[in-house]
């Protein structure tokens, strides 16, 4: 039996959730077709892709008024291609802005709905309820606070867990980690995550570079590792370090974010995933956020949530320390880093809150995933 499946993912971290859950399915059927906007991982399972998965990479409140109109067109065109060609089900994956219009068109000519990361509305904007409920016909979530609130608006929902809690195990093996990098000095290894979108780089970059720097004239024996997703992410941010930062030790790793956290001391990441994955591998980290004006201005007088990592969201306290805006600058953050980067910090307390969190994450989330769908297909 040909089983076809409608996907649409506006980000990396999208189709590494969706990998999974199209392996789950290819378990179940010998002829898995799947079609949409996919990123890198999907097209590697043999889907197909109509347009590329980073037109849709934008994020913000003001950034992606610019790309409206190739927005619209975009999603005019794929409603005109699942309704000619209907899929057995469509799976929006995330970018609920973009993914939610378009589940509802689906929907309306009888295709079944599902979508995968919930969006913030329990947040803000809680006013989208109703135009969710309208969209899909399934919400599968990744943290149970966010089942909670669909539940109490009686929406279909799912709790699945988080893949990475699946994925990541619960001891990481630090050494290890270092060896595969190269790094066999005794030294403090600060892992710097500043993200990879346009904006983020644009407003995060030389603010972590610069706290490096601060680091390193508190810690001599520092060595910075950065992540990144590509070459061109690379130079870019290896340009700025030269021009900021050229007497700090760096390393720049290419797609293997796991190990560039596992080998540190600390943390300096951007709000988001990151901020998970961070959590997982039982590292002490600082989050840090800046964003246009104009967007924090209105986000602020939007959000009803305390926090913004997402430690300190499934924990409901304060686990890791949070700078936003002007808050995040360099010497605010250097000082919160030294303290998890000396030696003697006794990281147990924060380790024993991180493992208790994954494992309530830890659900085996592609197959519950796949198992909450299967009842909605044709």
């Amino acid at each position: 039996m040909v089983l076809r499946i409608g996907i649409v993912v506006g980000e990396i971290s999208g189709d590494n959730l969706a990998v999974p859950l199209i392996k789950a399915f290819k378990e179940h059927y010998s002829d898995v077709r799947v079609e949409g906007i996919l990123g890198p991982g999907l097209l590697k399972e043999g889907g197909f892709s109509l347009y590329p998965q980073d037109r849709l990479a934008v994020m913000g409140l003001v950034e992606p008024l610019k790309r409206l109109p190739e927005l619209f067109r975009i999603r005019r065109n794929l409603v005109r291609h699942f309704t000619q060609n209907p899929p057995d089900i469509f799976i929006g994956i995330d970018s609920p802005d973009f993914n939610l219009g378009l589940e509802k068109k689906l929907k309306q000519q009888g295709i079944p709905t599902v979508h995968y990361v919930s969006p913030s509305v329990w947040a803000w904007r809680q006013g989208r309820i109703t135009g969710i409920k309208q969209s899909v016909d399934l919400m599968l979530t990744l943290f149970p606070f966010e089942a909670q609130f669909y539940e109490q608006y009686q929406v279909p929902v799912c709790f699945t867990g988080h893949p990475l809690a699946d994925q990541i195990p619960f001891s990481i093996d630090t050494a290890r980690a270092r060896t595969a990098l190269g790094i066999t000095d005794n030294c403090r290894i600060l892992t710097l995550m500043p993200g990879s979108r346009n904006n983020e780089l644009k407003y995060l970059a030389e603010m972590f570079i610069l706290t490096a720097k601060h680091c390193y004239q508190s810690q001599p024996n520092l060595h910075c590792v950065i992540p990144v997703v590509s070459v061109e992410h690379r130079d870019r941010l290896q340009s700025l370090w030269a021009l900021k930062a050229p007497e700090v030790p760096v390393q720049f790793s290419v797609g293997n974010a796991h190990t560039a956290i596992a080998a540190a001391d600390a943390v300096l990441v951007t709000s988001g995933t990151a901020t998970l994955e961070v959590m997982l591998h039982k590292k002490p980290m600082v989050v840090a956020y800046r964003m246009h004006p104009l967007t924090y201005h209105i986000a602020k007088h939007l959000v009803k949530i305390p926090y913004i990592a997402l430690p300190n969201l499934l924990a409901n306290e304060v686990l890791v320390p949070e700078y936003i805006q002007s808050k995040a600058d360099p010497e605010s953050l250097s000082k919160a880093l030294l303290a998890y980067l000396d030696p003697q910090y006794n990281m147990q307390p924060l380790i024993q809150r991180y493992n208790e969190l994954h494992l309530s994450l830890r659900q085996n989330a592609s197959v519950k995933a796949f198992q909450a769908i299967h009842p909605l297909l044709k």
